[in-house]
């Protein structure tokens, strides 16, 4: 058994095509698991990824500030506490709303492939 205590965990940048903006950073929770694919990810405030979609079901675990998480039909502010399952293959995006940081961890299958939907 191991027990990972996230603020200890360090912060690295994660500025890829898929965000809107360079304030983002990636905490690698679980990175010896087989079966999960366990991170936190902190968005600065305005900072979304682009619209995407995964081929396996996606969780995410709100855990600090205001965020959104949105579809081509709507879009949902979520807060600390908030669980969000995303099905396989549902085009989505999720950041922070414009006067918050956002984190949330997500949890999804370590073989999961990411589709970029959005320039």
């Amino acid at each position: 058994m191991k027990v990972i205590t996230a603020s200890h965990v360090e912060k690295e940048p994660f500025a890829t095509p898929l965000f809107t903006g360079p304030e983002v950073s990636l905490q690698r929770l679980l990175p010896q698991s087989r079966e999960f694919d366990v991170n936190v990810v902190n968005f600065g405030k305005g900072v979304r990824n682009k619209f995407h979609a995964h081929d396996h079901e996606q969780v995410l675990i709100v855990t600090a500030g205001k965020g959104i998480i949105a579809t081509e039909q709507e879009e949902i502010e979520i807060v600390p506490g908030d669980v969000v399952l995303i099905p396989a293959n549902e085009k989505h995006w999720h950041g922070a709303v414009e006067d918050s940081d956002f984190s949330h961890i997500y949890v999804s299958n370590p073989k999961s492939k990411l589709t970029q939907l959005e320039d």
